[in-house]
């Protein structure tokens, strides 16, 4: 299994906008970039080719929204497997998701939806980090996400349900102060 590289510094999440600046500046602005990857499945065109130029000159973080690790639907195989091709391709020093889930049923919500922390929970996310990492082939980054509820279910705090799943998967964390 891959483990991640260090990234140093403060990183810039790559926009449109930053495409010119960080290929045409003669001093590097930023130590790092973070590619929102499901931005990137694609398997070719223009979007690829300008993220190749980037890639030539910084280090990748790749941050993820898709995953839906929380959700009791399959892993979304197709999602993983151009993830893994992108990946291979660009080599990110890091992978990240959320502690949560985006979609049930087959449909996506394109939210982060929060989880109760609850043993139940925390075995189904360790299996399906296992089996993330495994298809990776590398150890991935998981980001506790911002909320503003709390379940009535929840039997752990927060802090202790990421540490067990970080212990339990070798997983990392994120770790979002919102």
């Amino acid at each position: 299994m891959i483990h991640k590289q260090t990234l140093n510094g403060a990183g810039v999440g790559l926009r449109a906008q930053h495409y010119r600046d960080l290929l045409e500046t003669d001093v590097d602005p930023v130590p790092w970039v973070e590619i929102l990857a499901d931005n990137f499945l694609a398997r070719g065109g223009a979007v690829l080719a300008n993220l190749e130029r980037v890639r030539e000159r910084y280090p990748f973080s790749f941050h993820c929204v898709g995953m839906s690790l929380g959700s009791t639907d399959p892993l979304n195989m197709e999602y993983l497997y151009r993830l893994k091709e992108l990946a291979d391709r660009f080599q990110p020093a890091q992978i990240s998701d959320h502690l949560a889930w985006v979609g049930v049923n087959g449909r996506y919500v394109h939210d982060l939806v929060p989880m109760p922390y609850t043993q139940e929970s925390l075995e189904h996310m360790t299996v399906r980090i296992d089996q993330v990492q495994s298809l990776l082939g590398r150890t991935i980054l998981i980001e506790n996400p911002s909320s503003y509820l709390a379940f009535n279910e929840s039997e752990i705090s927060e802090p202790e349900f990421l540490q067990a799943l970080s212990q339990r998967t070798g997983c990392e964390l994120l770790i979002d102060v919102n």
